[in-house]
């Protein structure tokens, strides 16, 4: 199952992944604390991970429309409840680089 993942800047990364993970909690198994949640919907699930200038998307999917569907769910609505930060979601392949305490 192909993975993907995303580091979008953001100083505002726990009340962006809040306002995702409370929106999909409707249409899909959501697990959530203050700094991390997970997202299962039936087509793939993404993790997520707020940092204080960054917010970590982990995500995975079937190949296919699945994957296309699960990137444009994420990015379409992280750039609409991101009010004017207007955050874009640019996707790597393959699953998140380990995380480590100090960032470059």
């Amino acid at each position: 199952m192909p993975q993907f993942h995303a580091q979008v800047p953001t100083p505002r990364a726990a009340r962006n992944m809040t306002r995702l993970h409370k929106h999909f909690a409707h249409k899909a198994e959501v697990w959530a604390d203050e700094t991390a949640a997970k997202v299962a919907f039936a087509f793939g699930e993404c993790r997520m991970h707020a940092e204080a200038e960054r917010l970590l998307i982990d995500c995975q999917a079937e190949a296919g429309e699945a994957e296309r569907r699960l990137r444009f769910v994420i990015a379409d609505h992280l750039k609409r409840f991101s009010g004017d930060e207007a955050l874009e979601v640019e996707w790597r392949d393959g699953p998140l680089p380990a995380r480590t305490e100090a960032h470059p």
